[in-house]
């Protein structure tokens, strides 16, 4: 089996959740043109969920970054175990979408040929001997998707990648144990509308009472809404926050999947719905994956890098309507929320639009 016809691929992505996510484009093009080939990923433990179930890896390793507070002789053994595991499956190109010393070294002494990015703080010998090929890091110029697939070259043209896709499957017990946490408060099957208000940092996030607002409009005009968040504490008290301004028409019907459900399954939470309501985080990114009808609420991060991946995805820009800090320059820690500036009036045209069209046209039904 020659390097042109691969055997066996590692493809190295160690960063957070949505990073993994979309990275999977580069999975999906390689088994596109080797469908026979097996695709492995190296992720970190916490991130491995989002790509649990995608049938094109074939395996998931994963780097604990626990390990290092373990000690130095448990860390080492755990380093040794992982390496030897990756070596053992002798693959033929190694592709490195990281900037981690750690993810150059597998790259090189786990792989025929090695391939990474030209990173502005690796420009050095070290960072090129790891690598037999090095592509240049698009930056700011390209999505994120694009700037992964970048990475492809040698082993596949650049004219041949506009076909990869971001890729989020479903286990079908995944989906089970959901709908089982929702039937669990009265849910019967019923269409909704699911609104996850929050984010890793508060600064991408909307206001509470705005939030509130646009969930009352859905219930007034007959829409039912699952509000949806992580088991951060925040997240938990912004959720809390909207159902306290809320008053439930008779016949209206809100459920709370709050904290209680794994990425998975907000996966599947995600892909029930007939419209997903979002902003910048990684649940947005899964929508855009499912190809789920979506209203994404943006600021002050890079749009045209992270701006969800779809054509199904309508985004809201904060800067269309205020002045916005730098990407780089944002304190991740300050609790501005940075979106306020988007009207409520806006964000619900778009939102009662889409969800006439999709109502006429049917095409909310869940992804099986």
């Amino acid at each position: 089996m020659s390097l042109a016809q691969p055997k066996r691929i590692l493809v190295i992505k160690l960063r957070h959740h949505g990073d993994v996510l979309l990275s999977t484009p580069v999975v999906d093009a390689i088994k596109q043109h080797f469908p026979e080939c097996e695709v492995d990923m190296l992720v970190y433990q916490e991130t491995a969920d989002i790509i649990r179930d995608n049938p094109q890896i074939s395996q998931i390793f994963t780097i604990d970054r626990q390990w290092k507070k373990q000690g130095l002789g448990k860390q080492f053994k755990h380093e040794k175990d992982l390496f030897r595991q990756l070596k053992a499956r002798q693959y033929d190109w190694a592709f490195n979408l990281s900037d981690q010393w750690r993810a150059a070294i597998i790259a090189k002494f786990c792989s025929k040929c090695s391939v990474g990015f030209n990173c502005i703080k690796r420009d050095n010998a070290a960072w090129r001997w790891c690598h037999d090929f090095l592509n240049p890091d698009m930056g700011t110029t390209k999505h994120i998707v694009e700037t992964h697939l970048g990475i492809l070259p040698p082993l596949i043209r650049p004219e041949d990648l506009s076909n990869a896709k971001v890729r989020m499957s479903i286990a079908p017990d995944v989906r089970n144990s959901m709908e089982q946490k929702l039937r669990e408060q009265g849910w019967q099957g019923e269409d909704y509308v699911l609104l996850h208000p929050g984010a890793r940092w508060l600064f991408k996030c909307w206001e509470d009472g705005k939030n509130a607002a646009l969930v009352q409009l859905l219930l007034n005009h007959g829409h039912n809404v699952v509000l949806a968040a992580s088991p951060s504490p925040v997240e938990h008290d912004m959720i809390e926050a909207i159902l306290g301004r809320l008053k439930i028409p008779e016949g209206g019907k809100v459920w709370v999947l709050s904290g209680c459900l794994t990425l998975r399954e907000l996966a599947a939470a995600i892909d029930r719905a007939k419209l997903f309501i979002g902003v910048d985080s990684v649940p947005m990114h899964i929508a855009a994956a499912l190809d789920k009808p979506q209203i994404a609420l943006f600021g002050a991060t890079w749009l045209g890098i992270w701006h969800p991946y779809s054509l199904n995805a309508e985004v809201i820009w904060a800067g269309d309507y205020t002045d916005l800090p730098h990407p780089d320059s944002i304190n991740t820690n300050n609790p501005e929320r940075l979106l306020k500036a988007i009207p409520l009036e806006e964000v619900w045209n778009r939102v009662s639009a889409k969800l006439e069209k999709i109502d006429q046209t049917g095409t909310h039904a869940a992804t099986e």
